[in-house]
C-alpha cells in the first residue's frame, strides 16, 4: 500500500482518569478544538481527526512496555501526528513552556539515513503516551 494524498479521518477513543485533567491537557497545553462533550467524555479535533477522551475510573498507565528504536526506549502504545516542520518546532516549544516531562525529547531520528524525521514522545497526565513528529520531506514518510 501506498499514501494517500487524501486522508479519511480516522476516529480513536482513549480511556483517561480525570476528564478534566485531559480538557486542560488536550486544550490548554497541545491547543487542539474542542467538540462535543458531555460530563465523562470530550472529542477533540486531532490536526483533522477525531479523538475521543473517555473517563474511566479504573484506568491505569496504558503503556504496556518499550521497544528499542535509535538508541531510544520508546513507550507502546503510543499514537500522535505527522506535523510539518515547523508546527512540530512550535509545539515542541510550547510543550517545554508548559513544563512537560518528556519521555523523549525533541530530536532528529535516522538523520542522514532513509526516513529522517524529527520526532518527542511524552505522557499527558493519564499516562498514555503521544508521538509527534515530523518530516523536511514527507514522501518518507514510508521510506525503507
Amino acid at each position: 500500500m501506498t499514501a494517500s494524498t487524501t486522508l479519511v479521518p480516522f476516529h480513536l477513543a482513549i480511556p483517561v482518569h480525570d476528564i478534566d485533567a485531559a480538557r486542560a491537557f488536550y486544550g490548554d497545553v497541545l491547543g487542539f478544538g474542542r467538540g462535543r462533550s458531555a460530563e465523562r467524555w470530550t472529542d477533540w479535533d486531532f490536526g483533522g481527526h477525531q479523538v475521543v477522551t473517555h473517563q474511566v475510573d479504573d484506568h491505569v498507565n496504558a503503556a504496556a512496555g518499550t521497544n528499542p528504536v535509535d538508541g531510544h526506549d520508546v513507550p507502546v502504545p503510543h499514537f500522535g501526528l505527522v506535523l510539518p516542520v515547523e508546527r512540530f518546532q512550535a509545539l515542541a516549544q510550547r510543550l517545554t513552556d508548559a513544563g512537560t516531562d518528556f519521555v523523549i525529547e525533541p530530536y532528529v531520528r535516522f538523520e542522514g539515513e532513509p526516513g529522517e524525521q524529527w520526532t518527542m514522545f511524552f505522557l499527558y497526565p493519564s499516562g498514555n503516551a503521544l508521538e509527534f513528529k515530523a518530516f523536511q520531506d514527507l514522501s518518507q514518510l514510508f521510506a525503507v
